[in-house]
């Protein structure tokens, strides 16, 4: 099995380095995430990384998402998991709710991975859980539950 990632920005990839312009206080999408924590588990499935954004999810335009549905519905690949920001995890969501034949879930975190107390890990553990088990359609894995896209609660 063969499992694609996406990163797309947003929190769980933020990254607030501190120099003599900025002293931590702006941060920047540093690397994905999902990076990070792959290095850190035996896993048994085969992955492939792709980095497509790195951006706030308040950033992302209209036309971000219509580059993420053509990227997305041209993979071979038919388990994806894509990190993203919060805020706006559901309006991407509705946007590849129209892709068929894969089953994708779209994660992100409350706080950043690098973080002590970052629920990043929990969140993509869910996602990777949850891309092997769930039918085709388009999911959210985010706060402890797996819901189809257009039940999340706001």
């Amino acid at each position: 099995m063969k499992i694609t990632f996406i990163q797309t920005g947003g929190t769980i990839d933020k990254d607030y380095p501190q120099g003599t312009t900025n002293h931590g206080y702006s941060f920047e999408i540093g690397e994905p995430a999902f990076s990070s924590i792959l290095k850190k588990i035996n896993s048994r499935f085969e992955y492939e990384l792709i980095p497509l954004l790195k951006k706030d999810s308040l950033d992302i335009t209209d036309k971000d998402r219509e580059n993420m549905y053509s990227k997305i519905s041209s993979i071979e690949n038919d388990k994806i998991i894509i990190t993203h920001g919060t805020d706006t995890i559901h309006l991407t969501a509705q946007k590849l709710n129209d892709i068929s034949g894969k089953t994708i879930i779209l994660t992100g975190s409350f706080l950043p991975e690098k973080f002590y107390n970052s629920d990043a890990m929990f969140n993509l553990g869910m996602a990777v859980a949850a891309v092997q088990t769930l039918d085709n359609g388009v999911y959210i894995a985010l706060y402890g539950e797996i819901v189809p896209w257009d039940k999340l609660k706001q």
